[in-house]
């Protein structure tokens, strides 16, 4: 399988690039070339301005790829700009959990939000808050380009080893520094996923018979008290929470996860989140621990 990837040089999108590669696909990563990448001579590399059309039709001419998945696609004149410059027969993007918007609740079903019905408005990445812009990409792609084989891939909150938002993990070195910490929904039960796997539930998107909209989760929920309580035991250190600390990073975040059953029908099995999230908790107590 000849594979072109969209921001394939860091967190979920290295996961699925070294997937691929093991796997044994042909794979081209696209970027600005800002950012080194581990892969070597493994990998093709195309340097480019994703929001620039004229630079995207000139570095994609006469090239065409079996699939192409896209981790950049933030709004709907992004998914316009790469396919009408893009040669094709599968296009992935990667959207996320807040296209449901402000009405998240456990077990979400894809279809609770059907982007194909939705007003479809050409936008760029500042024009609406983040949940609009990401509805926005996926009604382009479906209402635009409907003959385009696609699929588009929901993802909870992800983390790893090698988050670069460090979100989760600002709850664990609060504890190890004493940081007080405003917390407003310490026991919401929240759904996250670990960033290799979603890179290998992309590869897998990608080398299947299945397109449309896709739930990607972990199995289960957990609370940030959970996480917290769990990370407290391992430092011997209680949380500091007061109204008067710093906002948490996932504050305002409601109880929430959703339905997996078309991603799990399609033959990936999911991780129960405590799985690799108290191993997690595990590394980064070590990290710091190391560190004094």
């Amino acid at each position: 399988m000849n594979a072109l990837i969209l921001g394939g040089t860091r967190f979920m999108g290295k996961h699925l690039v070294q997937k691929l590669i093991t796997d044994g696909h042909d794979v081209t990563i696209a970027t600005r070339g800002n950012a080194a990448d581990p892969f070597g001579d493994r990998v093709k590399r195309i340097i480019l301005d994703r929001q620039n059309a004229n630079d995207l039709a000139t570095v994609f001419k006469g090239k065409h790829y079996d699939v192409t998945i896209d981790n950049l696609a933030y709004c709907s004149n992004d998914v316009k700009i790469l396919l009408d410059s893009l040669s094709t027969d599968k296009y992935v993007m990667t959207s996320t959990v807040s296209v449901y918007g402000d009405k998240s609740h456990e077990n979400m079903k894809e279809s609770e939000m059907d982007t194909r019905k939705i007003e479809l408005k050409w936008c760029n990445i500042d024009d609406f808050e983040y949940d609009e812009i990401k509805r926005q990409a996926e009604a382009a792609l479906f209402q635009a380009y409907p003959n385009q084989k696609s699929a588009s891939v929901r993802f909870p909150y992800i983390f790893g080893k090698d988050d670069w938002t460090k979100r989760l993990f600002y709850y664990i070195e609060s504890i190890f520094t004493q940081r007080a910490m405003n917390i407003d929904n310490i026991s919401a039960r929240l759904s996250f996923i670990e960033s290799s796997e979603a890179g290998r539930f992309l590869a897998h998107v990608a080398r299947t018979d299945v397109f449309g909209v896709l739930n990607a989760d972990c199995i289960g929920t957990i609370s940030l008290e959970e996480i917290i309580t769990y990370a407290e035991k391992l430092m011997g250190k209680k949380a500091i929470l007061s109204t008067d600390g710093e906002a948490a990073p996932i504050n305002g975040a409601p109880s929430f996860s959703m339905d997996t059953t078309l991603a799990r029908r399609s033959g990936f099995e999911f991780q129960r989140v405590g799985d690799w999230v108290y191993p997690l908790v595990e590394f980064w107590v070590g990290e710091l621990e190391s560190e004094k």
